[in-house]
C-alpha cells in the first residue's frame, strides 16, 4: 500500500466549498486524492451520480491532476486496500462529527489495519456548512453565494426551479 495515496470519500451531493478547502489540504499531504463518492442505496441524493461527478470533475478540470474521482459501493477498506491507498481522510467541523465519524474509523482499522484514517479539520469559514445545509437553503430561494462553486450554485437553482 502507498502512503502517498489517499481516499476521501463522501456522497458529495453537491460537493462544497467545505469539501474542496478538504480536498486541497489532503493534497498538502499526499501525492494523490481520489474523491470517492459513495453509491448508497439507503439514500437518495438530489443530484444524479453523473452530475455529482461532473461538478466535481469541474473543480479539478486538469486532466493529470492529482485528484482521481471514483464511485464506490461497498466497503471503504476495501476499495482502499484496491486501490493501494493507506489513508483515509476525513473532515471534521464540529465536535458532534467527531463521534460518528471516530466510530467508523475504529471498525475500519478493525476491518483492514493496513489502513490509516486521519482527520482534518474544516477551515473556520466553512465549520457550519453541510451539503444538507446548503440543500435546504437553495430549496428555498436562500443565499448560497460563495458556500459552493459557481457552477454548482447554478446547478442548485436549476434543481430547484430558482429564478437567477
Amino acid at each position: 500500500m502507498d502512503h502517498k495515496i489517499a481516499v476521501y470519500p463522501g456522497t458529495f451531493d453537491p460537493i462544497t466549498n467545505g469539501h474542496l478547502d478538504i480536498v486541497n489540504r489532503a493534497l498538502d499531504l499526499f501525492e494523490k486524492v481520489i474523491i470517492a463518492i459513495a453509491i448508497n442505496p439507503a439514500k437518495e441524493p438530489v443530484f444524479s451520480l453523473e452530475e455529482r461527478i461532473e461538478m466535481i470533475r469541474k473543480c479539478y478540470p486538469d486532466s493529470n491532476s492529482r485528484v482521481e474521482i471514483d464511485p464506490i459501493s461497498g466497503l471503504l477498506v476495501d476499495y482502499a486496500r484496491k486501490r493501494q491507498a493507506k489513508t483515509i481522510v476525513r473532515g471534521l467541523r464540529a465536535v458532534s462529527d467527531f463521534d460518528y465519524e471516530f466510530q467508523l474509523a475504529l471498525m475500519n482499522r478493525r476491518l483492514e489495519r493496513d489502513v490509516e484514517t486521519i482527520f482534518l479539520m474544516a477551515g473556520f469559514r466553512w465549520i457550519y456548512i453541510s451539503s444538507s445545509i446548503i440543500k435546504d437553503a437553495a430549496r428555498h430561494g436562500g443565499n448560497i453565494e460563495n458556500l459552493v462553486p459557481e457552477h454548482v450554485e447554478e446547478k442548485l437553482k436549476e434543481k430547484f426551479n430558482i429564478n437567477r
